[in-house]
């Protein structure tokens, strides 16, 4: 079984996406951080602003095994993997990679943000986690520490119009996506209801 779980930044897709790996006893994969490994490595290739050529060359070369999850997990490295998202060929160079991975019995979670569209169209769960960026700006706002929440919903906003406007795999509910908006939610309700999300497309399924 294949399960997508795509949104955009701070909507919790990728908490949700763990627990429903724990849940299923499934493998999960964070998409989200290949292209950060990728963002990271472009950085060490060129430094910053990232080049395209830096970001190709490192997605077609990349190691998962060299980047710690501690190092890609800052603002800076995030900023890279969105602009190296909207390259066709960093796409196209990571996408054997996942697809492969989703293949994985008994069953896999993949997280990111084109996995129901582009990576994994015939999965048979898909889920689109949201929320308000100003919801969302307020959560990265408490894992950053003492982050200005104004800058911080200004880049989830940048992101937000990046991701979903690029050319190549936008960032879009697939049409046969349940939409959960975790707005209102604490993580342990958000949690419950994409379990009984994928539990219901299990059971239609076998009807």
């Amino acid at each position: 079984m294949i399960i997508a779980v795509d949104g955009p930044a701070a909507a919790g897709k990728g908490t949700i996406a763990r627990a429903l790996a724990r849940h299923f006893g499934f493998h999960f994969l964070d998409t989200g951080s290949l292209y950060r490994m990728v963002g990271l490595a472009a950085i060490r290739a060129g430094g910053e602003p990232i080049t395209a050529e830096a970001a190709i060359a490192a997605a077609k070369s990349l190691d998962p095994s060299r980047f710690t999850d501690s190092e890609l997990r800052n603002e800076k490295v995030g900023d890279a993997a969105s602009i190296a998202a909207v390259i066709p060929e960093v796409r196209a160079a990571l996408l054997d990679l996942q697809r492969d991975f989703a293949r994985k019995p008994p069953g896999a979670v993949l997280d990111g943000r084109d996995i129901g569209t582009v990576v994994c169209p015939d999965a048979d769960a898909k889920l689109f986690i949201t929320a308000r960026a100003e919801v969302r700006a307020r959560r990265r706002q408490m894992e950053l520490g003492s982050a200005d929440y104004e800058a911080v919903l200004a880049d989830i906003r940048a992101r937000d119009e990046r991701d979903s406007k690029r050319a190549t795999a936008p960032l879009v509910a697939a049409a046969d996506a349940v939409v959960l908006d975790t707005s209102e939610m604490d993580i342990a309700a958000a949690v419950e209801a994409a379990i009984a999300a994928v539990v219901a497309v299990e059971l239609k399924g076998r009807i």
